[in-house]
């Protein structure tokens, strides 16, 4: 019976090393969405630079705020140790989140748009696909509820648009592992 357990926790691992790598993208991650401004911003704007991503919504009412807050420390972090990272929050419930709203939550937890922006402009189907496909992550808005389920991890990309590393977003982010990680992506051609 032992030799099944262990056989299985191998054949489980296996699987779940297969469907981490085995099915990841080669290309970057690629979008065209609306900033907290009503501009147009796209992946073609983070070309060669490195970037942490979440998915967060304003009527949000357990883990958004802290990972907004979170994101913020990131962002005074990364300007005193000198850097250079985009931090880029897609709303997970975009047909709630417009500009205006998203531009007011941000600012709200002392957020800075120099390096921040905040998108939305899609349908919810879109976002959950999007999510799923580019981040391996979940989000789902139930019918019966205003509460969107998803992902409360922070995902560091690359310059070439593929995630590095995940982090805990919500409770403790390691902050320093995060800027680390960050200069060593920036350091990279």
């Amino acid at each position: 019976m032992k030799d099944v357990k262990v056989l299985s926790k191998t054949a489980l691992t296996a699987l779940m090393l297969f469907f981490l790598f085995g099915c990841s993208k080669e290309e970057g991650i690629s979008f065209s969405f609306q900033n907290q401004e009503n501009q147009t911003f796209s992946s073609e704007k983070l070309e060669g630079k490195v970037w942490i991503a979440d998915f967060m919504f304003t009527n949000c009412r357990t883990v958004c705020s802290p990972m907004t807050a979170n994101m913020k420390k990131i962002q005074e972090r990364a300007a005193k140790q000198g850097i250079d990272v985009q931090l880029v929050s897609f709303s997970v419930d975009p047909e709630v989140d417009t500009p205006e709203k998203l531009k007011e939550y941000v600012a709200y937890h002392g957020g800075d748009f120099s390096n921040w922006n905040v998108l939305t402009g899609y349908k919810q189907k879109e976002i959950e696909t999007f999510a799923k496909e580019n981040f391996s992550a979940i989000v789902k808005k139930p019918e019966e509820s205003d509460q969107v389920l998803h992902s409360t991890s922070f995902y560091l990309v690359d310059k070439g648009g593929k995630i590095v590393e995940t982090f805990e977003g919500v409770k403790n982010p390691p902050y320093d592992d995060i800027l680390k990680e960050a200069e060593k992506a920036e350091e990279k051609n």
